[in-house]
């Protein structure tokens, strides 16, 4: 039973992993892109990385939003009619 508890808890930070990779993803080269463009420019404005990366960010959620919900519907799914010791 204590396995099994395990196994759901790994499998669901599994799923939270893989979930936010797109995303964070996307928000690491955007970020990684404005960044040498501000050293190349040798423009030193802070702010300016922030509207790129959420605009990006926002973008590529709500493209990947379909995805996003059937894996858990999946998993919900599998969560719902799992029986103990199977």
């Amino acid at each position: 039973m204590d396995t099994d508890a395990l196994d759901i808890v790994r499998q669901a930070f599994w799923l939270v992993l893989i979930l936010s990779a797109p995303v964070l993803i996307v928000g690491l080269v955007v970020g990684l892109v404005v960044s040498v463009v501000q050293a190349v420019t040798q423009l030193q404005e802070q702010t300016l990385v922030f509207i790129p990366k959420i605009v990006s960010m926002i973008g590529v959620s709500i493209f990947v939003l379909s995805w996003l919900t059937s894996v858990i519907m999946e998993f919900a799914t599998e969560l719902f009619t799992w029986q103990p010791g199977t």
